[in-house]
């Protein structure tokens, strides 16, 4: 039951510690930009020297997309609609295995920097074109959401302006990530992820303290039908069930893990292939982690409040509140913690955003402008890769605006992944599983794959589905001590999702409305990316498609599951490799081959593998 005294606000040390956050995180990128002599050439800051090692990368991974939206979004969405979510953990174990054994061993020996250099290679530079404007669209919309929500639970927790607190997330992100490139991100995502895990430990020790224990939080969000791991529907109107969270979450997050460049460009920066796939693998353990803090949050939420809805009983305006609002509940007896939940939020949005304007960065240094000044020198392109950083914090800050119109959190995080995603994901699958594939098929693909998914994803914005398809929990309020409007609360309600903005309202419903519309926002991904796939392979079988003569270096080959062994003859398979010597200290990263070859052969003639 939620406490008489109310709430508390934040004291001396809770700023200190959000403080000691930003100011380690921008300590860390001032460290980078000096360190091993700076950023010297765009290689080092966009892929950290291609020598990086799989922990520090599986932390990043884990940090770059499980933001602030996750800190702030997930609990509360358990909170509304139950434990499905956790479902996910079977996604992520699938997504991996995707994104490792798929994706990975094509994008690694290729030594490509940016994902849509591949596109350029298997198809044309048409296609490249068109996957990096989506590319762009997709992370600038996505980072506008990422850095409003921790600006939203300061304003909540702390009375700190909005704008302005959107506007030092940027800063902060921008000044970091110009300074120390990817090693910079890489390192503060590890403090971060840290960060993160300490601040959702803070609230669920002291939640069970309060509450009576874990058991006890458990037997109310059994009470409150909050355990609804198995549900079996096959209808794909559903919102969450078993199938919608499993198959549109393997699509969804694979087109994050498997194909989107702030992921990618991690794990190809490590130092050689098993490094890399380690990475991923390990960064599986820490999703389960977070998702399981994640869970438990939103389950202790519903035990504190299970009487008193603080949304229904208009305590906080939106239920991404939820969180800094338990915070300063539960932990106002202890200075510091709910700094340290704030921080948790917001280190959420600062490894995001950095990752996404160094992804953007590399994106467009690679695909814009090394193939249009093909002249620039490495320290120009340095100071170009830098120049784009702080360019695209600016515009990231500004979409954060249009964030602010999008409803809930999570789900239109999600939703823009799939809408973008999904027919990227088709078009990397349709170049490395599909050997007749072309580059008419590729583009027709795309483009039907996009405008599906666009449209589907739009409509779902515009007219959203029924509670009877979003299957929201009830929300009670008759254990509130307070009155609102001088009226008692005391009722039972369940809480329609949270629309949009852009909802139109008092509009007869109509089939299209209650179907297709009310499509899982999780099947968006799987949409684009299957009728890409289908739209593809139909328009290259009738375009010529079979004549085609594709180097089974851009495809996914039997000896690609083979080099997984290779570790265990690792000598053998580096020297058969290379046609030069490897120092002891050296590394095998296939994207140092073109640079090495190139020096130990100036007559132009490359003995091995130039990739």
């Amino acid at each position: 039951m939620v406490s008489p005294r109310g709430i508390g606000t934040f004291v001396v040390w809770d700023y200190l510690v959000f403080a000691g956050m930003l100011l380690i995180s921008a300590a860390i990128g001032i460290y980078y930009a000096f360190a091993g002599g700076g950023q010297q050439t765009s290689r080092d800051f966009l892929m950290g020297g291609r020598s990086m090692t799989a922990v520090p990368v599986a932390m990043s991974l884990t940090a770059s997309f499980m933001s602030a939206v996750t800190v702030l979004g997930t609990p509360s969405e358990v909170y509304r609609f139950g434990a499905i979510f956790s479902i996910f953990a079977i996604t992520y174990f699938f997504v991996v295995v995707l994104s490792a054994e798929v994706f990975l061993p094509v994008f690694y020996k290729l030594g490509i920097t940016s994902t849509n250099e591949y596109l350029g290679l298997r198809f044309n530079k048409y296609v490249r074109l068109c996957g990096t404007i989506l590319f762009i669209v997709q992370t600038i919309l996505y980072t506008g959401i990422v850095i409003y929500a921790p600006a939203l639970a300061l304003n909540q927790v702390t009375g700190f302006n909005l704008w302005g607190a959107v506007v030092a997330t940027g800063v902060v992100c921008t000044f970091y990530c110009t300074m120390g490139g990817l090693k910079a991100v890489i390192w503060t995502d590890v403090f971060q992820v840290g960060i993160m895990v300490a601040g959702f430990a803070s609230l669920i020790i002291q939640a069970a303290l309060i509450q009576g224990g874990i058991g006890t939080i458990l037997n109310d969000a059994y009470n409150g039908a909050r355990l609804n791991f198995w549900n079996f529907n096959p209808n794909p109107l559903q919102r969450h069930t078993f199938w919608t969270i499993v198959i549109g979450g393997t699509f969804t997050w694979t087109s994050i893990y498997g194909v989107n460049q702030s992921q990618v460009q991690r794990y190809i920066s490590c130092k050689n292939r098993f490094q890399a796939k380690m990475s991923l693998y390990i960064n599986l353990v820490a999703l389960w982690l977070i998702l399981t803090c994640t869970v438990l949050c939103g389950l202790a939420l519903y035990s504190r409040y299970r009487d008193c809805d603080p949304w229904t009983a208009k305590k906080v305006s939106a239920p991404d509140q939820l969180m800094p609002y338990l915070a300063l509940d539960i932990l106002q007896d202890y200075p510091g913690l709910p700094g340290l939940f704030v921080a948790c939020a917001y280190s959420g949005t600062l490894s995001t955003v950095s990752s996404s304007i160094n992804a953007l960065a590399a994106v467009t240094l690679e695909d814009l402008v090394k193939s249009r000044f093909q002249s620039l020198s490495e320290r120009s392109l340095s100071w170009i890769s830098q120049g784009m950083s702080v360019l695209f914090g600016a515009l990231c800050i500004g979409m954060a605006a249009l964030a602010s119109l999008m409803g809930a959190l999570l789900q239109a995080a999600l939703s823009i992944f799939g809408m973008v995603g999904g027919p990227l994901l088709g078009l990397f699958a349709l170049g490395i599983l599909v050997p007749f594939a072309n580059s008419i098929g590729a583009l027709v693909g795309l483009l039907a794959g996009f405008t599906i998914s666009l449209w589907v994803g739009i409509g779902a914005q515009l007219y959203p589905p029924l509670p009877e398809r979003t299957m929201p929990l009830s929300l009670e309020t008759y254990g509130c001590n307070s009155t609102y409007n001088g009226t008692d609360w005391m009722t039972t309600t369940e809480v329609p999702f949270s629309t949009s903005a852009f909802q139109v309202y008092n509009i007869e419903r109509t089939p299209l409305m209650d179907n297709w519309y009310s499509l899982s926002y999780l099947y968006f991904s799987t949409v684009g990316t299957l009728v890409t796939l289908f739209v593809g392979m139909l328009i290259s079988l009738s375009t010529g498609g079979r004549k085609q003569n594709i180097d089974p270096r851009f495809l996914l080959t039997k000896e690609d599951f083979l080099s997984n062994f290779d570790i265990f003859k690792k000598k053998k398979q580096v020297l058969d490799y290379k046609s030069h010597p490897i120092e002891d200290d050296g590394t095998d990263n296939p994207g140092f081959n073109h640079i090495e070859l190139n020096c130990t052969d100036q007559s132009g003639k490359i003995n091995g593998t130039r990739l």
